[in-house]
């Protein structure tokens, strides 16, 4: 099961009723943080969750607005006595962005490990679950992220006892591992039916809609997409900055053909995202539109 929080919808400045555009997602003891605007770490407190858990901090890009809350984090992180390392994940240039930033969180108890992505698009494979980053197009280098959680085939017993395999084997092969007994070799695929359907979570902001978005999004059981913008006459606005608008957003969707979007990254103008919501609706149904600590549980589909 995955746990997810939309901590802050906001976009470019926190505002007294929205945070700024925050995601963090917990799994199987570990948590992960996409982008750290300024009072990220309050967002957090107001959830109630904790950010001493979390291991991976990912950034989309180098604005102000998602990378400004990182110093504080590191600080209270560094003040909770946590002492195992950080790994960050971020676009060219993270070690020098954050490196400068840390002017005023110079001295910390845990290792920083840096991941800079390479190319278009790069994988990473972390917690128990794999982390794609794709480019996108906004003013600067931006990255979106699709998160995976892969589930094994159906144990098969029969084929278990046929081979045979020691019962106190069995769970070892259907978590995946390849053993050796008695001089012979068996591996999960022995035992193990087709690959079963995962969990799949996709999360985009600061862009225009591309088709990287559309392909990495495809399928994914939640898309948390920017919404810049709800007025239609904010398109070329839109356009000239790079954002997107709910219509382009749930176009989005609809040809990624996803469960549901939460749409985030509200500029401040827009005080009541819900006031555009009816045309959101009549492109995709399954849309709504996001707010602060808006949270929700990815399972693996019931068979």
């Amino acid at each position: 099961m995955l746990d997810v929080c939309l901590l802050g919808s906001g976009g470019m400045m926190p505002l007294p009723y929205r945070w700024l555009t925050s995601l963090m997602v917990r799994y199987n003891g570990s948590s992960l943080l996409i982008d750290c605007g300024e009072g990220t770490q309050i967002a957090i407190k107001e959830k109630g969750w904790s950010p001493k858990p979390i291991d991976v901090i990912c950034f989309t890009h180098f604005h102000g607005d998602h990378i400004s809350g990182l110093p504080g984090l590191l600080l209270t992180m560094g003040n909770a006595e946590r002492t195992e390392p950080l790994t960050l994940i971020g676009p060219k240039g993270l070690e020098r962005v954050v490196n400068a930033l840390r002017v005023i969180a110079p001295e910390l108890p845990f290792e920083l490990k840096f991941l800079e992505i390479e190319g278009a698009t790069q994988t990473f494979e972390l917690n128990g679950y794999r982390l794609k980053a794709f480019r996108v197009n906004h003013n600067v280098l931006c990255y979106g992220y699709t998160l995976e959680i892969d589930r094994n085939g159906k144990f098969d017993v029969e084929k278990a006892k046929e081979l045979p395999v020691p019962r106190n084997y069995w769970g070892r092969l259907q978590k995946g591992e390849t053993l050796e007994w008695e001089g012979k070799t068996y591996t999960p695929d022995m035992v193990l039916g087709p690959a079963r359907r995962g969990i799949k979570l996709t999360y985009t902001t600061d862009t225009r809609p591309t088709a990287s978005i559309r392909e990495n999004a495809k399928g994914s059981d939640l898309f948390i997409c920017e919404g810049m913008y709800g007025e239609k006459e904010k398109m070329e606005k839109a356009k000239a900055y790079k954002h997107m608008t709910f219509h382009e957003a749930a176009e989005l969707a609809k040809d990624a053909e996803v469960g549901e979007m939460w749409l985030t990254h509200y500029s401040p103008s827009l005080t009541w995202p819900d006031d555009y919501m009816e045309e959101v609706w009549k492109i995709f149904p399954r849309a709504k539109a996001g707010k602060d600590r808006m949270t929700t549980e990815l399972d693996f589909p019931e068979e």
